[in-house]
């Protein structure tokens, strides 16, 4: 069983993880969330500086907490893409440093697949065939994951606005504050989520037959901030509630009829907004009636973290993959069924 330490950059957390084939040992993170708050959003030279001035730290305390030394990694696994050039740089380049100087294999992986992978972490649930729903600040996918480390494939997707990128939007529009995934949940458990019946992006009969499977959550932002306009008393849980339903609703829709439609019934709900409450609570109700077996990892778990890319490193060394050659470099704009560099 290989020891893999992971390596995650691709936005505003420097976060390593150590991992035992399927055991966590340690998961390190630390976030430059609050350097970007006043901004309303992730400025990309101050998540690179932060990562280059906490990566040292970072990963001598993912060492200390796993009870390891540097000499004992087997392996080294880092975000190659997608995410910000400029912050995948600073994890790449640590990791090829300390690849080569431990003449240890480099394991080069996407962030995305990395995110469904952290689901194999502390179980021995299997992985595949099974559905993911993919959602997060920047993505919101549907995957058939036949072989997480080499066959995945991309079922719908955003064709505008990425569920995440739709909470931090209107969360700045009602002065919430940033990120607006957690402050949305928050206001919307003191709100009526029937109170406002905003539109469902792509689910009416018309859109189906081009995008079955695809999101859009343009048309449901551009929705919220005319009710805002025109409405001076509205009550903020109201339509934080009413706007994360409509979110929700949507990205279980799709997920379940793409279970049903190619007959897997296994549906894994990973990335960052995988944390919400709503979103958790409604899948396992309608999972249950459909008679689908959900999976979502603990909510510390996903977002952004080392651990998802050491487990999707230690997957790859398990199913044979070969290492990245010397000289990865990093892709800010990767495909999804770009697993393994």
């Amino acid at each position: 069983m290989a020891l893999v330490l992971g390596i995650e950059t691709s936005c505003d957390e420097t976060a390593v993880g150590i991992v035992k084939d399927r055991k966590l040992l340690a998961n390190v993170i630390s976030s430059s969330v609050e350097q970007h708050a006043r901004f309303g959003g992730v400025v990309p030279e101050v998540a690179s500086r932060a990562h280059l001035e906490a990566m040292q730290q970072v990963i001598k305390q993912a060492l200390k907490d796993a009870s390891v030394t540097l000499k004992d990694i087997d392996a080294i696994a880092v975000t190659a893409g997608p995410g910000l050039i400029g912050a995948l740089l600073v994890g790449v380049s640590s990791a090829s440093g300390l690849a080569m100087a431990l003449d240890k294999p480099l394991y080069g992986v996407n962030h995305l697949s990395a995110h469904i992978a952290v689901d194999r972490l502390d179980n021995d649930a299997k992985m595949q065939p099974s559905i993911a729903l993919l959602v997060s600040g920047g993505h919101s996918s549907i995957l058939q994951v036949n072989n997480l480390a080499t066959d995945v494939i991309v079922k719908g997707a955003t064709i505008d606005d990425a569920a995440g990128e739709a909470f931090d939007k209107i969360a700045r529009i009602m002065g919430l504050g940033f990120p607006g995934g957690p402050v949305i949940d928050k206001a919307a458990s003191f709100g009526n989520k029937d109170a406002i019946l905003f539109p469902r992006g792509l689910t009416q009969s018309a859109d189906l037959e081009a995008h079955r499977y695809d999101f859009s959550f343009s048309g449901l932002k551009t929705a919220v901030s005319r009710y805002l306009q025109q409405t001076p008393s509205y009550l903020k849980a109201d339509v934080a509630a009413s706007f994360q339903e409509a979110v929700v609703d949507v990205l279980l829709s799709k997920s379940i009829a793409v279970c049903k439609d190619s007959g897997i019934d296994n549906l894994v709900i990973a990335g960052g907004v995988a944390a919400n409450s709503r979103l958790r609570e409604l899948a396992k109700q309608r999972c249950e009636v459909a008679k689908i077996a959900l999976r979502i990892p603990p909510a510390g778990l996903c977002t952004d973290n080392g651990a998802m890319v050491a487990a999707l490193g230690s997957l790859a060394i398990n199913e044979g993959v070969k290492p990245s050659q010397t000289g990865l470099s990093a892709d800010s704009a990767a495909p999804i069924a770009q697993v393994i560099w």
